[in-house]
């Protein structure tokens, strides 16, 4: 029964839902509630069609970003036209704009970037300005064939700013999903992510650029550059000398550490934006040094990052980053104008074509040639081939000083949608990707590493499929412990950036894809007397540890096989297939932490504890291959 009244229940909220969203999107229902301050009625109305799109999306698997603009787009002037102050639209997407270059300040770890390895430091310089020249001459072909002729031509910077737009990748849709999967630890997933670190530094140059390009004067410029470094210079001074010993102070009080950081930024963004009248005040003289609101929010943000309580106000702050990205995404979807013709469409198509071209003709080298073997260049620069958030954020600048229609506005943002939807699908076929073109690459002289050939019938008496944190640590203790036995290790792994450090170790280190049977075969793997598959499923392209360990157990039906599993149900599927030993590392962590906790018991946790470190266990100069 109770099951039937919920079903009825059910239907009867599926018949009232329309009507009460008919009800809240009438205009005599507003008008009841006429003592409601437009803006805050607008806020509220971006938050809940945010909200319902938001849900259906997420249900659907389609990225949250395209139900935000789309939620804009309904509630706007071409949908229902329940937002159409252009004074509150602004305010909205301002408001939005200053606090999400707030929290990407937050972010910004600049001792990872001082601490990247060359790929990513090669790539990253070259890559953003390599492609906004690649877009420069993209737009000037578009313009010989005449495709969105009238829009580019309407935009005086055209060129330069969908140079500017492909050159980004979106941060927000990258990260999630590398977080979602699990992978950020991975060679893509550190690719990515450095790259990405790299891109937001080059959006806050062209940012600092972008007031200019009217009048590009290097006095102007090199005046503005001035204005950023006396604005940083005072944060920092602040920061360190004031407000780090205010949030030590507020720290145990979760709601101001929030109220405080917001305080911080928009006094930065005030100072900033006031910068020429404060020096007017001081020496009767403009220098034009104003520091325009996003980048003061952003450098407000990077000015407290390195405190020693960043860790606390990052995590505070963070819980209101979605609301701020809902204002600013819906904002934008609210402002997009109806398409004048079907030429906003076909430009937003060949935007999205131009920006996944990029990845390929300009990523992918990059990428190659400092050092990353082919698949991991292939896979990083398919999963970094999206328009950035912050495309949709320089674009929305360039139309307020000018330099954009908003046609050819609309034309970006549509793209955005597109590539944002199709990224969750490029990511997940990011591998199968590099096989369809790994024959053309190869034909480029994009060469994989050489696989080894036969060993002679080399005996090993240690086999390790894959090299991740699991063989990271295992070799490290070989290495310290048993030496020996390291010099007869054999490594399979693709990943040739860290071939060298493994065979410093003394073990033999050989490129091998673990989804090619064929490849093992040749590695010798039949000789090997113990074989390990390290790699769990989730980070296993290609093959689980179920299939690797039925092959591995064909070519070497007398070696021992020991695999790892990540669920429970899996564990019995993979002893079937051939396996002699299978491990969950949470069984081994658990097993250690019971050790532990009687140790502490039992009041002999220092013993304990120093039985481990004896045994190379959590020694301070421990330097693994993976740290």
């Amino acid at each position: 029964m109770k099951h039937l009244s919920s079903r009825a229940t059910a239907r009867r909220a599926g018949l009232y839902l329309p009507a009460l969203l008919f009800a809240l999107f009438t205009p005599s229902a507003w008008a009841a509630g006429g003592e409601m301050p437009s803006l805050v009625h607008d806020i509220g109305l971006s938050l809940l069609a945010a909200g319902a799109l938001g849900v259906i999306f997420t249900r659907l698997k389609i990225p949250s970003i395209a139900a935000f603009l789309l939620a804009g787009i309904i509630i706007g002037p071409i949908g229902l036209k329940q937002v159409t102050d252009p004074v509150n639209i602004d305010t909205i997407a301002q408001l939005g704009f200053i606090l999400l270059l707030f929290l990407i300040g937050l972010e910004i770890d600049f001792k990872k970037i001082l601490g990247s390895g060359k790929a990513i430091i090669v790539t990253g310089l070259l890559q953003y300005p390599l492609t906004i020249l690649f877009g420069v001459l993209a737009t000037k072909l578009m313009l010989m064939l005449g495709i969105g002729g009238t829009m580019l031509a309407e935009s005086p910077h055209a060129s330069l700013y969908i140079g500017v737009v492909i050159a980004g990748s979106s941060t927000l849709l990258v990260v999630k999903l590398f977080q979602e999967h699990f992978e950020l630890d991975t060679v893509p997933g550190r690719l990515a992510l450095g790259i990405l670190i790299f891109q937001d530094i080059w959006v806050i140059i062209a940012i600092l650029i972008q007031p200019n390009l009217a009048n590009p004067e290097l006095g102007g410029i090199a005046m503005s550059f001035l204005g950023i470094l006396l604005l940083s210079l005072f944060t920092v001074i602040v920061a360190l000398s004031f407000v780090g010993r205010a949030f030590v102070w507020i720290a145990k009080t979760p709601e101001m550490t929030l109220l405080g950081a917001l305080a911080w930024c928009f006094i930065v963004v005030f100072v900033g934006v006031n910068l020429d009248n404060i020096l007017i005040a001081a020496y009767g003289r403009n220098y034009h040094m104003a520091v325009g609101s996003g980048m003061a929010a952003l450098i407000a943000g990077a000015s407290i990052a390195n405190l020693p309580s960043s860790t606390e106000i990052i995590t505070k702050v963070a819980t209101v980053k979605d609301f701020f990205i809902t204002l600013f995404f819906v904002a934008l979807g609210i402002s997009i104008p109806m398409p004048e013709s079907l030429d906003v469409i076909i430009l937003a198509v060949v935007l999205a074509v131009l920006a996944i071209l990029a990845r390929q003709l300009i990523f992918f080298p990059l990428f190659y040639f400092s050092g990353v073997d082919q698949r991991n260049a292939q896979v990083s620069s398919v999963r970094l081939a999206q328009i950035s958030e912050f495309g949709l954020v320089i674009a929305f600048l360039g139309v307020k000083l000018g330099h954009l229609s908003p046609s050819l506005t609309s034309s970006v943002i549509f793209a955005f949608v597109i590539t944002a939807l199709a990224t969750p699908i490029m990511y997940g076929k990011a591998y199968e990707i590099h096989g369809w073109i790994r024959p053309l690459l190869e034909k480029c002289g994009f060469k994989a590493p050489p696989k080894l050939e036969s060993d002679g019938g080399k005996v090993y008496k240690l086999a390790l499929l894959g090299f991740h944190r699991d063989a990271s640590s295992l070799l490290y203790n070989l290495s310290e412990n048993d030496p020996d036995l390291a010099k007869h290790t054999l490594v399979v792994d693709f990943n040739v950036a860290l071939h060298a450090e493994i065979a410093a170790t003394g073990a033999h280190v050989h490129y091998g894809d673990l989804a090619n049977p064929e490849t093992l075969h040749h590695l010798g793997l039949n000789n090997a007397r113990v074989i390990v598959c390290t790699i769990p499923d989730d980070l296993l392209r290609g093959i689980d540890n179920k299939s690797l360990v039925h092959v591995v157990r064909e070519m070497a039906p007398n070696a021992v096989i020991i695999a790892n599993a990540i669920a429970i149900d899996e564990i019995q599927k993979v002893y079937e297939a051939g396996a002699d030993y299978v491990y969950l590392n949470r069984f081994e962590a658990a097993w250690t932490l019971q050790r532990a906790i009687n140790a502490g018991l039992e009041q002999r946790i220092v013993d304990f504890r120093r039985d481990r470190q004896s045994r190379n266990h959590y020694k301070p100069d421990r330097k693994e291959i993976l740290g």
